[in-house]
């Protein structure tokens, strides 16, 4: 398999990814949809990687995933806080951060 074909699926799951932010509104979906698109630019990083024949992009892998991990703790804690308070996980019902 060339590097094309790692790119060819990493630009459908990021589309995917963007898609399901823009258009869902179940803040649950939306934060599957982010990691989503981190997926998809791990596997962008890892073609690179072989390619080149350079571990660097193996190791921006790793931080990604590290982040990504952070992100969906954090997330979660907010999701279940905003559930806890508005007693639904619709994102447009959520107006506790506005004025």
């Amino acid at each position: 398999m060339t590097s094309t074909h790692y790119l060819v699926l990493s630009a459908a799951l990021f589309m995917i990814g963007v898609f399901g932010v823009v258009t869902r509104r179940n803040i649950v979906i939306i934060f599957m949809s982010i990691e989503l698109m981190l997926n998809a630019v791990n596997i962008n990083l890892i073609a690179f990687s072989l390619q080149w024949g350079n571990s660097l992009g193996q190791v921006f892998t790793i931080f990604v995933i590290a982040v990504a991990a952070a992100e969906a703790a954090v997330g979660l804690g907010i999701i279940l806080a905003l559930y806890r308070n508005k007693e639904t996980i619709n994102i447009d019902e959520m107006n506790v951060m506005k004025w």
